[in-house]
């Protein structure tokens, strides 16, 4: 085999490359040895087909085979050979072939970009530390405890309230005729939650243990039953008890109930969990911080082909008008994901820095500590979706590459409670029309105020 750079501009290589007749003719030759033991025709035993009868027979696809092969494994050595780093599928073009004659194609290339790292110097970013209030924790914990409710019999002749709970039998019909699902045994309501129909819960407001009711409320429009969507339906309901909400006492067995040792492990628990969702948003504006500080600091050419892919991953759920009237700024979007892909990427080779398979069982368990009982869904879920464990394996190299870069720079720690989170949270949220806006505002402000002074001097 013979391999040559045939031109280079810019992202584009192509390669010439030529496979000599008595290398293919050897190809062939294996391959039609092999095939006089698999290849069965009436009037020979098996395996004693004579080569030039299968040739005869076979010949073309057979060489059209042979032919593939050989273009699949020379194209992968001529790019190794070269030290290449391939953007995307090669195109092949096929210059001359054919039984008795050399193969000579070209390989079009578009490669990746060479990327020299620039040191970390000048970068900076903010990280937050965030102190939980007591006050959130107590707020938290009272929300807990009126969402746990636990509820006493009310006296006989007591009737039901909002915030009391009915238990009922109930008996349905749709133009006086039953349907699926039209009764309904032991149910419990807590009146003014509205859980069941609109305009159920009130209506029982009054009611007392062993009460018969008849109420009329309308089913869902998207009851699963189509022809009982909007229906106006009448309830024929057994009060089976009336009881009230006892109230919670906040203590040690309260925390038992929530799974937490004792009063102080509960409040930590909630403390942590409040941090953590505070925390989860930080860290990405923290992030995106630095990213933006990468993607600023390098000018590199990027392959289209890369972007184009890109571009049609993005868009493919779009009509074509919504592809077309957002099409510069998905381009767009498209570049700054490329780019960013390709130094980090560069970033993990050169510092080798790599995710090992544990690393990943790893980040499964956590996943699994964090959905108790959900442990055999969470493991058939990356057994049947592989590409979901080469997400997860992304996203972990992708943080590893953050926390290196982290080690490298100027970290701004900055303690914060979360009335500061939460503003912090929400500018980032803005959209950024929004704040251009605001940018644009400022501006003006700044000149009026310019005006101002110059009209005093």
């Amino acid at each position: 085999m013979k391999t040559e750079i045939q031109s280079k501009k810019g992202l584009r290589t192509i390669l010439s490359v030529i496979v000599d007749k008595k290398t293919i003719q050897s190809k062939l030759d294996e391959r039609l040895k092999e095939l006089q033991k698999e290849v069965t025709l009436k009037g020979f035993r098996a395996g004693k087909v004579p080569a030039s009868l299968i040739k005869s027979q076979f010949g073309k696809s057979i060489y059209g085979e042979v032919i593939d092969k050989i273009l699949r494994e020379t194209s992968a050595k001529a790019i190794d050979e070269k030290k290449i780093k391939v953007a995307g599928q090669p195109k092949i073009d096929l210059k001359t072939f054919g039984e008795g004659k050399d193969l000579n194609y070209e390989l079009q290339i578009d490669t990746l970009p060479e990327i020299k790292l620039k040191s970390f110097d000048n970068y900076q970013a903010t990280e937050y530390r965030i102190e939980i209030e007591e006050k959130l924790v107590n707020e938290k914990l009272n929300l807990i405890s009126s969402q746990n409710k636990q509820f006493e019999d009310k006296k006989v002749e007591e009737k039901a309230k909002l915030g009391d709970q009915v238990v009922f039998d109930y008996s349905a019909t749709v133009d006086g005729n039953k349907f699926e699902g039209s009764e309904g045994k032991g149910v419990q309501l807590e009146l003014g939650k509205d859980l069941f129909l609109k305009g159920f819960d009130e209506q029982l407001v009054g009611v007392k243990k062993d009460d018969l009711k008849s109420l009329t409320a309308t089913l869902p429009a998207n009851h699963p039953k189509k022809e009982l969507a909007n229906k106006k339906t009448v309830f024929e309901c057994k009060i089976l008890n009336v009881k009230k909400a006892k109230e919670n006492k906040i203590d040690d067995d309260f925390a038992k109930t929530m799974g937490a040792k004792d009063l102080n492990g509960l409040k930590e628990l909630i403390k942590n969990q409040i941090s953590g969702q505070y925390i989860q948003s930080l860290n990405l504006i923290t992030k995106k911080e630095i990213f933006d500080q990468i993607e600023n600091n390098y000018q590199i050419e990027l392959p289209q082909n890369l972007v184009d892919q890109e571009v049609l991953l993005m868009t493919q759920n779009l009509k074509p008008q919504e592809k077309e009237k957002h099409k510069a700024n998905n381009e767009k979007i498209a570049k700054s994901r490329i780019k960013l892909g390709l130094l980090l990427n560069e970033l993990g080779e050169q510092n080798k820095l790599k995710v090992s398979d544990n690393e990943v069982k790893d980040e499964i368990q956590k996943q699994i500590k964090g959905m108790p009982g959900q442990e055999k869904m969470i493991f058939e879920y990356y057994e049947k979706n592989p590409s979901a464990s080469q997400n997860l394996k992304g996203s972990i190299y992708e943080e590893k590459i953050l926390n290196f870069i982290k080690s490298k720079i100027k970290l701004n720690k900055k303690n914060i409670n979360s009335k500061e989170a939460e503003k912090i949270i929400s500018a980032f949220n803005k959209p950024d029309s929004e704040k251009l806006s605001n940018i644009k505002t400022k501006s003006s402000n700044k000149d009026k105020v310019k005006s101002k002074k110059n009209s005093k001097k």
